[in-house]
């Protein structure tokens, strides 16, 4: 006897009703999963296990003409790993990304997310990936502040004002109920204008538009950045206020004196090394690397001998314990996070067992008998 193999499919709407947005819960979901991390209780991809993930790299000039090209956050990746404790599921995130989307009425990433059985690789769910995405991003940064903001923390710097930094000002005043203020400062003032209303409804926070980063970034108890594309916020040490959480999401131009004064906390220092490995590997060097990975400046000083990594601390490893928090009010904390394959497997996983007690999906078998058991 031969069992059938059914799937749970979830659209993004459906992904909504089984509760993809709240965020409170993706916090306290991704707490949980930091917590294994500090364990040790997962794995990634590669060898190692520390792979963020398999990704196409395209060239500015390929030898056939439909091949992809180079270009602003263009890229294909597979992210799969396996998530132990409560989850113990395996799950992979496939996107497809290109800043030109926005030209099209599209999201800048598409993403699908697969869930499998870990012992018979069996799917147990196909779902709309992007908001799985966005949220748990934004609740990385929620988590960060959880356990790193300094107390009674109350203004908010923002820079860039897209979808993800949404996410994240959802995710930080979520966990960080002191803060009253919120300064935006996006590259685009017409659009940064028009946000700072959409986050003012959304939050009940006043919501401050500076034209300068510095105005920003100098007032600020939590720095939020996440951007895109090739030209990257510069921040200096003058600018930024002891004692502050500076959440790197995109990538950053810091001065050099902030390396040499802040703590460097990661999501998991581990996959950022693999980074550089795959940076050197690269036809260009580690200039492949440096326009899209958040760490990817620090991990140029790194392998130029100019930073030691091993002072660099995981999340995961602080909220088990293993390594110290904050000590004082003026220490001031860098925290880099690329996007943990772990993290989609986290929410995924839950936004899936919500829609199966809510009856929410459509089922859909992968076969009856699988011809090849025959």
């Amino acid at each position: 006897m031969h069992e059938n193999i059914d799937l749970l499919y979830l659209t993004e709407e459906e992904t909504i009703k089984a509760g993809v947005l709240d965020m409170q819960d993706c916090i306290n979901t991704l707490d949980s999963m930091f917590h294994l991390l500090g364990k040790g209780d997962y794995i990634l991809g590669g060898p190692n296990r520390n792979d963020h993930g398999l990704m196409l790299w395209f060239n500015e000039h390929e030898p056939f003409e439909n091949m992809p090209k180079k270009g602003p956050d263009r890229r294909f990746m597979s992210l799969i790993a396996y998530l132990g404790g409560e989850f113990d599921v395996v799950g992979n995130k496939w996107y497809g990304s290109n800043i030109e989307n926005l030209h099209k009425g599209l999201p800048r990433s598409i993403h699908t997310f697969t869930l499998n059985d870990k012992n018979t690789g069996a799917p147990l769910s196909i779902m709309a990936g992007n908001l799985i995405s966005s949220v748990r991003t934004g609740a990385v940064s929620g988590v960060v502040a959880k356990y790193l903001a300094r107390k009674n923390s109350k203004i908010l710097g923002v820079i860039g004002g897209g979808a993800i930094n949404q996410s994240c000002i959802e995710a930080i005043i979520t966990t960080i109920n002191s803060i009253e203020k919120i300064v935006l400062f996006d590259i685009n003032l017409e659009k940064g204008k028009e946000v700072a209303s959409k986050i003012e409804k959304n939050t009940n926070k006043r919501v401050e538009i500076v034209d300068n980063i510095n105005k920003c970034v100098e007032q600020s108890d939590i720095v939020s950045i996440a951007t895109s594309g090739k030209t990257k916020p510069a921040i200096n040490r003058s600018i930024i206020k002891p004692g502050a959480l500076i959440l790197s999401t995109g990538a950053v131009d810091f001065s050099d004196d902030v390396f040499a004064e802040a703590r460097i906390v990661a999501d998991l220092w581990s996959m950022h090394e693999k980074w550089l490995e795959d940076g050197l590997s690269h036809p260009d060097g580690i200039s492949s690397i440096l326009d899209w990975t958040m760490s990817g400046q620090l991990l140029k000083k790194i392998n130029e001998g100019e930073y030691d990594g091993n002072t660099i601390t995981d999340i995961g490893d602080i909220i088990t314990g293993n390594k110290k928090g904050r000590t004082s009010d003026d220490e001031i904390f860098i925290s880099m996070t690329g996007g943990l394959p772990t993290e989609d497997v986290a929410w995924g996983y839950k936004v899936y067992k919500n829609a199966k007690e809510k009856g929410v999906g459509t089922t859909i078998p992968l076969w009856n008998n699988s011809y090849l058991t025959k």
